[in-house]
């Protein structure tokens, strides 16, 4: 199933660990395949257009079963099917987010385990909900194993 012109059902439910675990990860939900369908329309197909490039989609939908065992925050916007975590190969993923930043609309918009100076370190969160386009920035670290969140992005 089509979500957009360059992104399908299958792409956005991929999981390593569903394979892993031998679980089943498609939505059971018309809700989320439109929450998928809307971020693909409004966020995804806008940066495939952008950079002219495959968008890397490394998690999408996540079921809760999925979403617990990724370690997945409990309201997670990955099991609304509402949020992606994405990178495009030969673009630092700093410059990614701030493109998402400066030229979408989007509910949440994290720039996660970012180097500076190592531009595919990390990956970038975005996610969009239509009724909380709320434009909020982080950039998550990891020290000590201990996650922070920073407002902004701070690459």
């Amino acid at each position: 199933m089509n979500l957009s012109q360059n992104f399908n059902l299958d792409e956005l439910c991929r999981s390593q660990i569903a394979v892993d675990c031998g679980i089943d990860n498609t939505p059971d939900s018309d809700a989320v395949v439109e929450n998928l369908k809307l971020l693909c329309e409004k966020v995804l197909q806008p940066i495939r257009d952008h950079y002219g490039r495959p968008v890397k989609v490394s998690s999408g939908y996540r079921s809760e079963e999925i979403n617990t065992l990724a370690r997945g925050s409990r309201v997670s916007d990955h099991i609304l099917g509402s949020a992606a975590d994405i990178e495009i190969p030969g673009v630092p993923n700093a410059e990614l987010a701030q493109w998402v930043l400066d030229n979408l609309d989007y509910t949440q918009v994290i720039l996660e385990f970012y180097t500076p100076g190592v531009p595919d370190s990390g990956w970038v969160h975005v996610s969009y909900k239509s009724d909380n386009l709320r434009k909020e920035a982080l950039t998550a670290t990891k020290v000590a194993g201990k996650i922070t969140y920073t407002k902004g992005l701070v690459a």
